[in-house]
């Protein structure tokens, strides 16, 4: 067997490979045979028939088994004898099938990227203060307030801080908002919609035109849309609104005391602060701890770099796109406004599926030279975790995973975890204070 390499590309490579007539006759043989021993001729037992009628019978089958078989070997000690470590399954160009001549074809794969590992030793990162302080405490506790927040119907002129329940029009330079973006419809007219009085609440500079207002007044609001404004169609222009108060809603927030305290069931306020405190502390450690990490990756990134797989970054920005637009209509975004933004969409999905397939193959060397491996405990482990998330039996989540490639993909999660892990502990980590 004569095998030719050629690149055609940064991860791209082509087999030419010219296969003996001995070859090619041993694999008919071999399958002739295979067929002999189960094919059922009228008149013979099974295994009994004559070769020559088993073959005329049976010679499309034989013929295609025998292919199958003359190129996945062919292929197979290919890639072995070049050493390619091939991820995609070969395109099969055949040139020349015969018994009598070589047989000619052309493999064409995608293989994994060749690349120096650079240092990953002592990566730099930033660490900041965890330290969570009183007025950190105080701002939880405001919240939590804000929760018990009750409002009253008061009669009587409204005022910053109030609430307006209104009903509105609007429009921009004289025409319905809808005109310049049809799902724009809750922007162009909405009944008992709350809106907070205060700055920039809504939209800049709305609020305000509200204030002094009563129950079953009727104003006209005028605005400039920022540039920035969600609806691109409407920035920089001029809006206005027709609106009509229906109630004036009095703001009450509840004292901070030990009842307030007992409302979230702790004994007293100061229990309460404490374990408002804790938990203040575990999301600052986590926070930190992500921050670190995604620092230490950041690094090792930029200390590298080399060509990606197409079909791997291509499948990637497939699936961060399916990610996106199901999270977006998760979300209650119109189809409409998901299909203007496709093409910002999958710009950014390409982005970061060309960060994530670059960080797979660093991470899998890294793997590799540092012996970091995925034990048969992490695995049941990480399935458990999954099958109580998604509500299911273990043996069900392992039937789930098995229909596809989801196996693998979760082994390959763990593997990137622990080495970032790696990562992370042997970082050159400076302790900062916070921004």
């Amino acid at each position: 067997m004569n095998v030719t390499l050629e690149n055609l590309g940064a991860c791209k490579k082509q087999l030419r490979i010219d296969i003996e007539v001995s070859q090619v006759n041993k694999a008919f043989e071999d399958v002739t045979k295979e067929f002999a021993k189960h094919a059922k001729l009228p008149g013979f037992r099974p295994g009994k028939a004559p070769l020559d009628m088993i073959v005329k019978k049976h010679e499309a089958d034989i013929l295609e088994e025998a292919k199958k078989r003359i190129y996945t070997e062919a292929f197979r000690q290919a890639v072995k004898d070049q050493g390619l470590d091939v991820i995609t399954d070969p395109d099969v160009e055949e040139v020349l099938f015969s018994r009598e001549a070589e047989t000619k074809v052309i493999f064409t794969v995608e293989v994994a990227p060749s690349f120096e590992l650079p240092d990953y030793r002592g990566l730099p990162a930033n660490r900041e203060s965890t330290v969570v302080t009183d007025e950190d405490v105080d701002k939880a506790l405001k919240a939590l307030a804000d929760r018990k927040a009750s409002y009253e119907k008061v009669d009587r002129a409204a005022q910053l801080g109030d609430f307006l329940v209104v009903n509105y029009e609007g429009s921009c330079e004289g025409k319905p908002i809808t005109d310049f973006n049809p799902t724009a419809r809750g922007l162009t007219s909405q009944k008992n919609f709350w809106l907070e009085l205060g700055k920039d609440k809504f939209i800049p500079g709305f609020a305000e035109q509200l204030d002094g207002a009563k129950a079953g007044e009727k104003r006209t609001v005028t605005v400039d849309f920022p540039a920035d404004f969600v609806l691109a169609e409407v920035q920089g222009k001029k809006g206005s609104f027709d609106i009509e108060v229906v109630e004036v809603k009095e703001r009450s927030v509840p004292v901070f005391d030990d009842a307030f305290a007992q409302s979230f069931k702790a004994e007293s306020l100061h229990q309460l602060r404490e374990g408002v405190r804790g938990d203040l502390q575990n999301e600052k450690n986590l926070t930190v701890n992500r921050s670190v990490r995604s620092q230490v990756v950041d690094a090792l990134m930029e200390r590298v770099q080399f060509d990606l797989p197409e079909s791997a970054v291509s499948a990637e920005t497939r699936s961060v796109v399916y990610n996106i637009v199901a999270e977006n209509q998760q979300r209650g975004v119109a189809k409409e406004l998901i299909d203007q933004q496709k093409e910002e969409i999958y710009a950014a999905a390409q982005k970061t599926a060309t960060g994530r397939v670059k960080a797979s193959f660093l991470f899998s060397k890294i793997a590799t030279k540092e012996g970091i491996k995925v034990s048969n405990e992490e695995l049941n482990n990480r399935v458990l975790l999954m099958s109580r998330h998604y509500r299911m039996t273990p043996e069900k989540m392992v039937k789930e995973l098995q229909k596809g490639s989801g196996v693998r993909e979760v082994v390959g999660q763990i593997l990137h975890e622990k080495v970032v892990d790696f990562l992370q502990q042997h970082a050159k980590i400076s302790d900062v204070a916070s921004a």
